[in-house]
């Protein structure tokens, strides 16, 4: 396992323009990506589809947002898209990326969405109460705490609900909770899935309350916010010390000028991937740790993020 240092102490601009519409449909991700593991010579694709999927890394992060106090330390360990299915998220991996996690000895594990693999070239299924049994082995002191994505609302939210119940893991759906001891509390909060439920092809309606659930924040502790999709941050008050996504896979196939047009979000890389950091607020973006649409990755390897805040 490597193990990533991105350590950030000052606040700077975003440098990317909003662009007039989506770039991406699922559809286009598939043509594309499987066109472009194509076009590259057999070592760059047996590398995409059989070496880097199974890799991990650990990336690292160290901040203190303008809204977070900087006494208030607090570790976090971010897990996000694990997309439980063979060829490359087998329970055997699984169990790796567990007992990483639980190594790293956080203050709080959160869970960003996308439970279980759903593409066409899964070879291998993992049942519900087997990566459920694994999540449960996750530990932490402030406990661990998840939110859906929109594959869990596109094929089985009953399921992956039942499922995080019964390994106790806590689910935040427009709501917020108080955590830690006293001077040292923030809120963690985490909303539901910007693209829930598909209206017409390319078309989707959230299950989202951002106003919703930041109205149940009574104290002036600071705020962490879990989301799926990173395309929310623009509404994002500076409020929230810092927002955490997944979703995107950070390109999870990037290719020199071509892999932001295949990044699921409507705009581009500007959320693709990393800390980003817009009029003072704060957003980590996790590369997630299984694939979509195809079991490949290239130049963005499986990883969980920890971060540091209050460093």
């Amino acid at each position: 396992m490597a193990d990533v240092d991105l350590t950030m102490k000052k606040a700077g601009e975003g440098a990317f323009a909003r662009p007039a519409k989506p770039r991406l449909t699922r559809r286009r991700l598939l043509a594309g990506g499987v066109s472009l593991i194509g076009l590259t010579s057999a070592a760059t694709g047996a590398y995409a589809g059989a070496i880097e999927p199974l890799g991990l890394v650990v990336t690292r992060y160290a901040l203190t947002p303008p809204a977070w106090p900087a006494d208030r330390k607090l570790t976090v360990t971010v897990i996000a898209d694990i997309h439980a299915g063979g060829p490359d998220m087998t329970l055997e991996h699984i169990r790796r990326f567990v007992d990483t996690a639980n190594g790293l000895r956080s203050d709080l594990v959160v869970l960003l969405g996308d439970f279980r693999a759903w593409y066409r070239f899964k070879t291998e299924p993992v049942a519900d109460a087997d990566w459920g049994r694994e999540l449960a082995r996750l530990t932490a002191p402030l406990g661990t705490w998840a939110i859906l994505g929109n594959h869990d609302w596109w094929h089985d939210p009953a399921g992956v609900r039942r499922t995080l119940d019964e390994a106790r893991i806590p689910l935040l759906e427009n709501n917020a909770v108080l955590l830690g001891a006293v001077g040292q509390r923030f809120w963690l909060a985490g909303i539901g899935d910007q693209i829930a439920h598909r209206v017409a092809p390319g078309q989707f309606r959230g299950v989202d309350d951002l106003p919703g659930t930041l109205a149940q924040i009574q104290t002036d502790d600071p705020v962490l916010l879990l989301v799926h999709e990173p395309d929310i941050f623009p509404d994002i008050p500076q409020r929230v010390a810092l927002t955490l996504a997944g979703h995107t896979h950070g390109g999870q196939i990037r290719l020199p000028l071509i892999w932001p047009y295949f990044v699921p979000s409507q705009y581009g890389a500007r959320f693709a991937y990393g800390h980003v950091i817009e009029d003072n607020r704060h957003l980590i973006v996790s590369g997630g740790l299984g694939t979509s649409i195809i079991p490949a990755r290239f130049g963005v390897p499986p990883e969980i993020v920890h971060i540091t805040l209050g460093a």
